[in-house]
């Protein structure tokens, strides 16, 4: 069992080295652009790196279900809020910079999401393509609070 511990610490900790430096191998930059004319990005990232971020002891993101209607969430999670409530989303979050995962049921909402939140000038967001779906999937379990 603690080996399993270290090893799940090992790799988050490669993760968000790697991620603190440029873009995981396992994600795919998406490009969108400002209002201004600005291009800016925000990465997607697997479900199973996803698992180790989200039962991380020592979790550095701030995790949203952005789903609508309410179908249950990953364990973990900081907030449900609705993909398209910007404001409480906004609101919500640390600052620009913070880092931030956003999932959904399936991915389209949570893409969404992400492109408006970069479009407002966010700088470290995450998108879980697949979501709640490919979670399931893993063999992992959504709860429902």
């Amino acid at each position: 069992m603690r080996t399993k511990q270290i090893l799940a610490v090992i790799a988050f900790a490669s993760l968000f080295a790697i991620a603190a430096c440029g873009s995981v191998t396992d994600t795919a930059d998406t490009s969108t652009t400002d209002s201004a004319g600005e291009a800016g990005t925000y990465q997607t990232l697997a479900i199973d790196d996803f698992a180790v971020i989200v039962t991380s002891d020592t979790k550095d993101y701030t995790i949203i279900n952005v789903h609508i209607p309410y179908a249950g969430e990953i364990d973990g999670t900081d907030a449900n809020i609705p993909f398209n409530d910007l404001d409480a989303l906004t609101s919500a979050l640390p600052d620009k910079d913070a880092p931030i995962i956003l999932y959904c049921r399936s991915g389209n909402m949570s893409e969404q999401a992400s492109r408006a939140l970069i479009d407002l000038g966010y700088t470290r967001v995450w998108d879980v393509p697949g979501g709640m779906i490919d979670w399931q999937a893993s063999g992992r379990k959504l709860i429902d609070k």
